[in-house]
């Protein structure tokens, strides 16, 4: 039972720091910030975590494991492989609208930049974006042995879409130079190029 509470105390440690995360950045929160937003000491969370970069990097990895694994769902899941990847594209190009999405869309971008100069916090942005690119290749594979794609590569046409689909996050996000549906458009045309397919697949509502 000991070990079951401290398992359960340690994980609203890493959910709690990836909140505090998500108000703050990285650089800015501190163990006490994590400690408090709980009730309990520094000394608590030093018990689990030999490091403020250890705790930060697996709260960073549970948080952003949730939104992986939606994407993975999506690729795996029901209908046409262009359906599946405008889904895809779709959970790439989320504007934050409830305060959870608000949080996740802060912390990746924070990762981002923090990822220069703290190594656990890199190889975790590294991790992320290794599975996100090895799930769109899996359905560009998939899409082109049914007949639906055509490219000569589907791993470096799923790179090409995903540093695309990158880049608009920015430029959406960050700079707020683009709109929301106009990154849409450009990203589905980007990918549909990419993949061989007519312009039909793109959403008629935000054409």
């Amino acid at each position: 039972m000991a070990r079951q509470q401290a398992e359960i105390r340690r994980e609203e440690i890493l959910r709690s720091a990836a909140t505090v995360v998500a108000r703050k950045g990285f650089a800015r929160t501190r163990v006490a910030d994590v400690a408090a937003e709980l009730g309990i000491s520094p000394g608590l969370v030093f018990y689990h975590f030999d490091s403020k970069e250890r705790l930060l990097s697996e709260a960073f990895v549970l948080a952003s494991d949730r939104e992986l694994a939606a994407m993975e769902a999506v690729v795996a899941g029901p209908g046409s492989h262009t359906e599946r990847l405008r889904n895809v594209i779709g959970l790439y190009q989320q504007v934050p609208v409830e305060p959870a999405d608000l949080e996740g869309w802060s912390r990746n971008i924070d990762a981002w930049a923090e990822g220069r100069y703290t190594d656990e916090i890199r190889e975790v942005v590294r991790r992320n974006d290794t599975r996100r690119r090895h799930g769109l290749t899996r359905l560009v594979t998939q899409g082109v042995e049914a007949g639906e794609f055509e490219c000569a590569d589907p791993s470096e046409a799923a790179l090409r879409i995903c540093v695309m689909l990158d880049g608009l996050v920015v430029a959406t996000q960050v700079r707020g130079t683009l709109s929301r549906g106009r990154a849409r458009v450009w990203a589905d045309e980007y990918a549909a190029h990419e993949l061989g397919l007519s312009a039909l697949m793109l959403p008629p509502a935000q054409r």
